[in-house]
């Protein structure tokens, strides 16, 4: 095992878990990944392996589905590793008017964003408790802070990761284990293109670039911060959401999601 531990990379296929994938490896974390798409996951791997000669274990999961977190971490326990480290990014939005959207597909996004996070979290918090050491990212969004008409159910899942994340931050500071909510604003990755955000007026605005976010969450975790915002812009949108109005923010969310393309 590598002298920094084991990170756990959630969603690394892509975007922001490929970026922490990296980084985490040039940092001297061995590293276990895991997404949906196992090709691009052995990619990755290879890549980690040649360049830092860090151990990558790959384990695919939907971890959308019923009990897929915890079969991971079962398969994890299998090989005979821990986790130091978990990065909760797997995620996914969708733009569109809630009633106009598949019902299927929501209960996965919150399945994915809320409660397989919270899942994992469950499975690696008591070992890192015992041992007094550790540390979870959960990625969240600038998101959390506001309602999000056309992005309702997206918005909400990212307020419930925030919310949740501050809460274990408390609890379990003073055992040593470090919790910490990443709170980017559109970052320039595959993310915005599922979520069929790429051309609206909000993307345009405020996007940022992968490497600096992902250097903003671990510096968060390095700090012990509850929450970390990245950008300046973001932090400055975000405190100015707290003394708006709240009919006035939805409003301007709103047109800003609904003006996508134009």
């Amino acid at each position: 095992m590598s002298a920094r531990g084991t990170a756990l990379v959630t969603g690394a296929s892509a975007g922001l878990g490929t970026h922490f994938a990296r980084a985490l490896a040039g940092e001297g974390y061995d590293l276990i990944v895991t997404a949906r798409r196992a090709d691009r996951l052995e990619t990755l791997a290879a890549e980690l392996r040649e360049r830092h000669g860090r151990t990558v274990t790959v384990l695919p999961a939907d971890l959308a589905s019923p009990g897929a977190p915890e079969a991971l971490m079962a398969a994890v326990g299998e090989r005979g590793l821990a986790v130091n480290m978990l990065v909760n990014n797997a995620g996914f939005g969708a733009n569109g008017a809630f009633a106009d959207q598949d019902r299927e597909m929501l209960a996965r996004m919150v399945d994915l964003n809320c409660r397989a996070l919270m899942e994992l979290c469950h499975a690696v918090l008591p070992g890192m408790v015992q041992m007094r050491a550790g540390a979870i990212l959960n990625v969240a969004s600038t998101a959390a802070f506001q309602p999000g008409p056309w992005m309702s159910v997206y918005y909400a899942s990212k307020a419930f990761v925030l919310s949740f994340s501050e809460g274990l931050h408390e609890e379990v500071k003073a055992h040593g284990v470090r919790v910490s909510a990443l709170c980017p604003g559109p970052v320039r990755t595959e993310f915005a293109e599922v979520a069929d955000m790429g051309d609206s007026e909000l993307f345009k605005r405020f996007a940022a670039e992968p490497e600096q976010v992902v250097r903003d969450g671990l510096n968060a975790l390095a700090a012990n911060d509850a929450v970390r915002i990245s950008g300046m812009r973001n932090r400055l949108m975000a405190a100015s959401v707290r003394v708006s109005p709240r009919g006035m923010v939805r409003r301007l969310v709103g047109n800003l999601q609904k003006t996508r393309g134009t």
